[in-house]
């Protein structure tokens, strides 16, 4: 039943072109779990037939992920600390432990934005403790859009890959339940999980040297 409201959905907003691409990720990007391999693959199919500019949707794309995670960030801000604090015993923790969660957030809010929008499920989510920490939010939108861009980029090329080999042309229906979206989508993260544990790494050694010549 969801992946066919999904379908549906994809399929109906796919008719607006660029600002039906922004509406899709910006719905990906805030608490609604609508996936995004759904939207960018086929517009980078559509590119690769000459319906569409790749660039232009890429950057539509980045636009709507940019739009919910900012949904988010100040859905956050206004409920989302006063909540935790009045419940925390709901959620199994002490006031003390979300004060430290904040104040590491605080510290390490740009490294933990750029690759939580690179993790499945976490993407949708990362924007929220951004939001309870009151995360600066040009930081934010930068380590965002950088994060969103990288991944947007991928979806676009692996859509774009498959036009460009497709001997028919598809319908965005079957192009969504097509095995080879899953397939390279699937790669893509193998291939970032060893890079984004190389950045962390990178930048963990830099905050000890940084801690080190402070004290």
């Amino acid at each position: 039943m969801l992946e066919s409201i999904v379908h549906w959905l994809a399929d109906t907003i796919f008719r607006l072109g660029y600002p039906g691409i922004a509406v899709l990720m910006a719905i990906e990007s805030s608490f609604f779990p609508f996936p995004s391999e759904v939207v960018l693959p086929p517009a980078g199919f559509l590119a690769a037939q000459g319906r569409m500019n790749a660039f232009l949707a890429l950057g539509s794309g980045i636009a709507g992920s940019l739009a919910g995670a900012l949904f988010n960030y100040y859905f956050a801000m206004a409920l989302g600390r006063p909540l935790l604090h009045r419940y925390h015993r709901w959620f199994l923790v002490s006031e003390a432990k979300l004060d430290r969660a904040e104040a590491y957030f605080r510290r390490h809010g740009e490294i933990s934005t750029f690759v939580g929008r690179l993790i499945p499920v976490i993407r949708q989510l990362i924007s929220l403790p951004a939001g309870v920490a009151r995360m600066r939010i040009d930081r934010f939108l930068l380590y965002t859009a950088l994060g969103a861009g990288i991944w947007c980029a991928v979806l676009t090329a692996i859509g774009y890959v498959i036009g460009r080999n497709a001997t028919v042309v598809t319908g965005i229906d079957a192009l969504m339940e097509s095995p080879e979206i899953r397939k390279y989508t699937g790669l893509a993260a193998l291939i970032l999980a060893p890079l984004l544990a190389l950045v962390v790494t990178v930048y963990v050694l830099r905050a000890r040297r940084r801690e080190g010549r402070a004290d």
